[in-house]
């Protein structure tokens, strides 16, 4: 991970995930990442993503024992919720299915922006990262379907990039971005991607941690695969 020429400290949100459980293996193993802090239910279990309180509160924890996180990465996400698979077409269009979607997609990711970056340092290259999707993206939609899903992903999109410019103004060495890790082999992709080659989790975690490497502040506010090319909107 070149970008972070200097020591740096490091919170993985979601890390009992696949990929999340990754990141943190990855990063242990970096000489010059001095701690992984892992930010689950299992190690808080007082935490939850759609509770904005939950998330203020360990915040706080983390601030009261002076802890800054030079990188920030959230590994959440999710495709099923509840049991209910992504909607076919829009006449399988429930609100309150699209709700949770836009609930842990899209708004939990904005509210650890709103919280997490507090406890990042002001100055300094500082990155906060978050799992995206290629079906974000509204120019690359050919196909339909997913509706909730696409949306709320798409609107994360949006967050990322108007949180990026704000961020700046804080820290103009900080970068925040969405990241589309492949076709992952994770509980998350087992139903809907038998046909496509997948990365381990091992393999995903390698590749984003390595295009956050070389990610510079001028590249905030957009979304990148795990091959470093940034995807449309």
């Amino acid at each position: 991970m070149n970008g972070f020429e200097k020591n740096f400290h490091a919170l993985v949100v979601g890390a009992n995930g696949g990929i999340g459980t990754a990141i943190c293996d990855q990063l242990s193993e970096m000489e010059n990442c001095i701690s992984v802090v892992n930010l689950d239910r299992r190690a808080y279990p007082e935490f939850d993503l759609r509770d904005e309180q939950s998330i203020a509160k360990v915040t706080d924890g983390f601030r009261a024992k002076g802890m800054l996180f030079d990188l920030v990465f959230d590994a959440t996400g999710a495709l099923e919720i509840e049991g209910e698979r992504p909607e076919k077409s829009i006449r399988e269009l429930d609100p309150l299915t699209m709700a949770a979607h836009f609930s842990i997609n899209a708004i939990g990711p904005a509210l650890l922006i709103k919280h997490l970056s507090q406890i990042q340092p002001r100055s300094g290259r500082t990155i906060f990262a978050t799992l995206g999707a290629r079906v974000g993206s509204i120019e690359d939609n050919q196909l339909g379907g997913w509706i909730s899903y696409r949306a709320a992903k798409a609107a994360q999109n949006q967050i990322i990039k108007t949180a990026a410019i704000e961020l700046s103004r804080q820290n103009p060495s900080s970068i925040c971005v969405s990241l589309h890790p492949g076709t992952v082999d994770t509980k998350l992709t087992r139903k809907y991607a038998t046909s496509y080659r997948k990365l381990s989790p091992s393999e995903a975690a390698e590749k984003l941690l390595r295009v956050l490497g070389e990610l510079s502040p001028e590249e905030s506010g957009f979304q990148y695969d795990y091959a470093g090319i940034k995807l449309p909107s």
